[in-house]
């Protein structure tokens, strides 16, 4: 239909979407949802959340950070708190890390809050090293920690062999003492 130059209604792309995502085939489904956006459709943003979700779920995470890329580029902004959350919740915790570093790294709306939640379920699986290059992004946004979080990942990294780090974190963390928050955001992190 799409090849031939018609463009199916919002109804439609909705239908097929939730037939192939019910039916498990959700790269089938991401495709849809692919075309549907880049045709302008911007309907059916929940089933396009389903479908973003059941992708970090099952494994395809550069497939899904391609599509939070595409929605953005097309003025379609996901939740991504709701993402965050829901991965942090399910288990998915390296999964989550990519997609915060991803919104970091292009300075997304995300609060602060589910960047710690992120943080504490990074921190919760032992996984010092991605909780450290997190923690020093968002030092870098202008984000503020607790004191405790921070002396407890460097605690962390001390005795997992990563001094250097330690150091460096510790560095990080005095300069930011010295220096306002660059955009006013804040973060508690509590491990």
């Amino acid at each position: 239909m799409m090849q031939q130059g018609h463009l199916p209604s919002p109804a439609l792309f909705k239908s097929v979407m939730e037939a192939l995502f019910n039916d498990g085939r959700v790269q089938t489904a991401s495709r849809v949802m692919k075309s549907m956006i880049e045709k302008g459709v911007t309907e059916n943003m929940d089933v396009a959340h389903k479908i973003l979700e059941a992708l970090f779920t099952r494994g395809h995470v550069e497939e899904a950070i391609g599509r939070v890329n595409l929605m953005v580029e097309n003025g379609c902004m996901p939740d991504l708190d709701k993402l965050l959350v829901g991965l942090c919740d399910n288990g998915r915790v390296m999964e989550a890390q990519k997609l915060a570093d991803f919104a970091l790294d292009r300075d997304f709306d995300v609060s602060f809050s589910t960047y710690d939640r992120v943080l504490e379920a990074l921190y919760a699986e032992e996984k010092t090293l991605p909780a450290y290059s997190m923690l020093c992004k968002i030092k870098n946004k202008g984000g503020v920690v607790s004191q405790k979080g921070c002396d407890d990942l460097m605690e962390s990294l001390k005795s997992e062999g990563y001094s250097k780090q330690a150091d460096i974190l510790s560095r990080i963390l005095a300069e930011n003492a010295q220096s306002t928050p660059k955009r006013g955001r804040r973060v508690a992190m509590g491990a």
